[in-house]
């Protein structure tokens, strides 16, 4: 059965460019990969297929070969073609991982001459040479074990301040292991961590693969992340906000005092320095900025709303002045 063309093999142009044939072998090793298709023997012999078009036409002196033999310049004699000097021929075996020999560095630029009594044909020892290399390019290597992946979910303090917390990791039916995983200070949701030698172990010996993990961090009662700055909203009392007032915040390190200017406005940031993410890594701490909030009472006594008018008469604004 004729083999196909690796071009079509990975659904580009003969001229695409590196990165498209680097794209279109992604999405391919993607869609056929034996652990999305466990079982399926159509789509791994595919992903056969296409990793070993991928390791051709990603290879630019394998591809110029391919491109000016076609198939036959790795699986036996070059097709015919333009010659230069000695005889140019190829041999591959094994399969991904095969070696390719130019029979030329053998033969030399008087390949096919006549026999002497000095030189016989084709030289000493040249198929103890190749069986040589044939022996080692069969040397099978111990095959790696497959990566794996895990999520996590964290409290959103442990995230800033970082720490150890334990994942359970199915290793199979049935079957889990429990590891301790330190998380650094700062992360946030989508971070990956990566445990080297924490997937699934190799074969004959061979070493484990590693374990992704992705973080997911879970929303906090009242601080918000922005970067590496941190905001807690905190309301205030009218009187409080007109007035100005000392009044307690929370941060990371517990409450703090912080002044409320006279004339504060809900939505006015107060910032505390340095009272965000914590320093890590070589990055600076954040700041933690206070969002005033003014809260007003649901009721109001007779007495305290014609103080209120009062209030409003002696002190006319209009807030929406300027707005359109």
């Amino acid at each position: 059965m004729p083999e196909r063309d690796y071009y079509e093999i990975l659904g580009v142009a003969r001229d695409a460019t590196p990165e498209a044939i680097k794209r279109a072998y992604r999405v391919l090793a993607r869609k056929y990969h034996p652990d999305v298709n466990p079982g399926d023997k159509k789509a791994e012999a595919r992903f056969k297929e296409v990793q070993q078009a991928y390791d051709i036409l990603s290879d630019s002196e394998k591809r110029a070969r391919y491109d000016r033999y076609g198939n036959a310049a790795f699986e036996g004699m070059a097709a015919a073609g333009p010659r230069t000097g000695a005889q140019d021929f190829t041999f591959r075996f094994g399969e991904p991982g095969f070696e390719t020999v130019d029979f030329s560095q053998f033969f030399g630029p008087m390949a096919g001459a006549q026999a002497t009594e000095d030189e016989p044909a084709g030289g000493a020892g040249i198929f103890d040479d190749l069986l040589g290399r044939m022996r080692a390019g069969r040397t099978t290597r111990a095959r790696t074990g497959r990566s794996t992946e895990a999520h996590l979910r964290i409290p959103f303090l442990t995230a800033v301040r970082g720490g150890e917390t334990t994942i359970e990791i199915q290793r199979g039916p049935g079957k889990s292991d429990s590891l301790v995983v330190k998380i650094p200070p700062g992360v946030e949701t989508g971070s990956k961590l990566r445990l080297k030698g924490r997937g699934e172990p190799g074969a004959k010996g061979a070493p484990a693969g590693d374990l992704t993990i992705h973080i997911t961090v879970e929303p906090h009662p009242y601080f918000q992340r922005e970067g590496r700055n941190l905001l807690v909203e905190v309301p205030v009392t009218v009187a409080e906000a007109i007035l100005g007032a000392r009044i307690d915040v929370p941060t990371l390190e517990g409450t703090k005092s912080l002044s409320v200017p006279p004339g504060s406005s809900s939505g006015l940031k107060l910032r505390l320095k340095g009272q965000g993410i914590p320093a890590a890594g070589g990055k600076p701490a954040g700041d933690l900025f206070v969002v005033v909030k003014i809260v007003v009472p649901k009721h109001v006594d007779e007495a305290g709303r014609r103080l209120i008018e009062e209030f409003s008469r002696r002190n006319p604004y209009n807030p929406r002045a300027g707005l359109w």
